[in-house]
């Protein structure tokens, strides 16, 4: 997520307005149950609520209208024989709405018209029946999902390692896309040709989901817990959250057309927060919301050229569990509203909160509100089953803020296009063409430090004590001796600067003996500068030089030991916390699978009872 520089964008000053308390819904009873669901799902018209219910699961249905305090006794939604874990509103017709339930089964339910949570005085509270119980799976369902394009068709997850594609006219599954484990959160593409998952296994997957096959999948995020993928509207890309397996949040793009090649960008980390991140994209703005669990923060990011743009973020201090967004079509365009959702606060109010875009200007803004999906499918659940693709028939916002009825059009199937970089600026040769001559002055100065190792002091001054060397040094203090130049005076010591004088040649010494490390110690005397105040005798400059030699092998050596220790300690602390993270992982294992084995226990003991 690059947020380095100022970047263009009509979305940068967007923020997040929140609702006066008289104006929420308070009273609410938001569900205990810890099944990892968004707890709330709404529409213009409706918001349904995973309630906290006994005597079986219930939700309840409260209109949007009715703000205030709810009544402490409401009709709920009931026929579940266990809780319900998630709802979903179909995106065509606002009165119906679809639930999942720990005791295996799909309701479909219907809103009575005129409806309200509100009683009349001494009236009785009657709840709601479902029209309908879809039966096929033998475990507990834990999401339920709407076609965004197709009427009457419905997907569903659940702990028998499926997922259902149902008619809910005829009320059959017409197929099954069979995984590996638990499926924790599903999302169609733009047009329901294919859905991705995400399941426990810590894979992504995309389905063609009327030929039961397996387009392409991939490794996700690494952490074990929950990681949550939304599709990003009509590109062929998708957005995921999790956890590393450092357990720190994480938000990824991915390629839909190839997970096995990894993120794009690689994985962006947020914080070390425990909560899971709840995603929701908008199409028509391209922005990316992040809500988290246990936050009371809603962070919001714009998407561009595979790369999330941070633009702002809400701060609350009230934390929220559950969050829910509104479709495009049920916000209010007069206030630049592009954006509102609704979080549960300490699970007892709701608060809605709208993402306004700050402008003046007292019209229509089209260049905020593209046309957005309409309230009528493109396609019948039997076209789509047979093969039929369709892009959703859209409307324009402008009718709406006229006042007018919209009129929903037909839409082009949208065409993946492909990504346009920007093109990178020239400047690495340049770096590189500065740094090589450094790197080539400092490997020779290495090998002579390292090359003429001496292990005994002796040796070392046998070496010294020829008569070339002696006259070599001769020289070198004469040399001293001479007015030295203004410039060079101003440099910082004789021994790391070089001194622009002629090295007078030495004659060869007929005397000298042939010994094999004359040649290499005379060079390295020649290559080193005198050192300063050097004695004009040959035996104290031989001396200075043998012990500046002893001292800088000495300092080499110290330095390779520390280097040594260095690496064996940061060796030790990898191989530790590698060891810690296997633990920690085989203990969630299996705490997960004796979770599982007392909810088959206490499943089979309910249905005992009912028996």
């Amino acid at each position: 997520m690059s947020g380095r520089f100022v970047r263009a964008s009509k979305y940068r000053h967007v923020y997040g307005q929140p609702t006066k308390k008289e104006l929420c819904y308070e009273n609410v009873h938001v569900t205990k149950n810890a099944w990892d669901s968004s707890l709330l799902k709404v529409n213009p018209l409706y918001m349904s609520v995973n309630w906290d219910a006994s005597g079986g699961g219930a939700f309840a249905v409260i209109p949007l209208s009715e703000r205030g305090k709810i009544p402490d006794q409401i009709p709920l939604f009931r026929g579940h024989t266990a809780a319900v874990l998630d709802t979903d509103w179909n995106p065509f017709d606002d009165s119906i709405i679809a639930s999942a339930s720990d005791d295996g089964k799909v309701g479909i339910w219907k809103v009575p018209e005129n409806f309200s949570v509100h009683t009349a005085a001494g009236g009785t509270i009657k709840d709601v029946a479902p029209e309908a119980k879809l039966s096929g799976h033998s475990r507990k369902v834990g999401h339920v999902l709407f076609h965004p394009t197709a009427s009457n068709v419905l997907a569903s997850s659940s702990g028998d390692y499926t997922v259902k594609l149902w008619d809910i006219e005829s009320g059959k599954p017409k197929t099954s896309l069979k995984h590996n484990d638990m499926v924790i959160s599903m999302s169609f593409n733009y047009i329901g040709s294919l859905l991705a998952t995400t399941s426990r296994d810590k894979k992504i997957r995309i389905w063609d989901p009327r030929t039961e096959k397996v387009v392409v999948e991939g490794p996700g995020h690494a952490g074990a817990k929950n990681q949550r993928v939304v599709w990003l509207g009509e590109l062929d890309r998708l957005a995921t959250t999790g956890f590393s397996r450092m357990s720190d949040r994480q938000v990824a793009l991915w390629d839909a057309t190839d997970i096995k090649k990894g993120p794009l960008g690689d994985f962006y980390m947020l914080d070390s927060s425990a909560g899971i991140c709840m995603p929701y994209y908008d199409p028509g703005t391209k922005c990316l919301y992040l809500a988290g669990k246990g936050d009371g923060n809603i962070r919001y990011y714009e998407y561009d050229n595979d790369e999330l743009f941070p633009l702002s973020e809400y701060k609350s201090a009230e934390p929220q569990r559950g969050i829910a967004f509104m479709p495009k079509r049920g916000v209010d365009v007069k206030d630049n509203e592009v954006v509102r959702a609704y979080k549960t606060v300490y699970d007892t109010l709701i608060e809605p909160i709208q993402f306004i875009v700050p402008r003046r200007a007292e019209m229509f803004q089209s260049d905020i509100y593209p046309d957005c999906p309409s309230s009528e499918p493109a396609l019948t659940a039997d076209e789509w089953f047979g093969g039929k693709d369709a892009a959703p028939k859209v409307i324009s916002l402008e009718a709406v803020y006229d006042g007018t009825v919209p009129v929903a059009v037909a839409s082009e199937i949208p065409v993946s296009k492909p990504v346009e970089k920007p093109v990178e600026k020239k400047t690495e040769p340049v770096a590189v063409k500065e740094e090589t001559p450094v790197e080539k002055k400092a490997e020779p100065v290495a090998e002579k430090v390292e090359t003429p190792v001496v292990e005994d002091k002796k040796d070392l001054d046998k070496v010294l004590a020829t008569p070339k060397v002696d006259d070599m040094l001769a020289k070198a203090s004469e040399a001293e001796d001479a007015p030295v130049p203004a410039v060079l005076a101003k440099e910082e010591s004789s021994w790391e600067a070089e001194s622009d004088a002629p090295v007078p040649e030495v004659a060869p010494s007929e005397a000298a003996p042939e010994a094999t490390p004359e040649p290499v110690a005379a060079a390295e005397a020649a290559a080193e500068p005198a050192p300063p105040a050097a004695p004009k005798t040959s035996s104290g400059g031989s001396g200075l030089l043998s012990n500046k030699l002893e001292a800088l092998h000495n300092h080499m050596a110290e330095t390779k030991k520390t280097l040594e220790v260095y690496e064996a300690r940061f060796t030790e602390v990898v191989l530790s916390n590698a060891q810690e993270l296997a633990a920690r992982d085989a203990k969630i294992s299996v705490l997960e699978e004796e979770i599982e084995a007392l909810k088959a226990i206490v499943l089979g003991k309910s249905e005992k009872e009912e028996d």
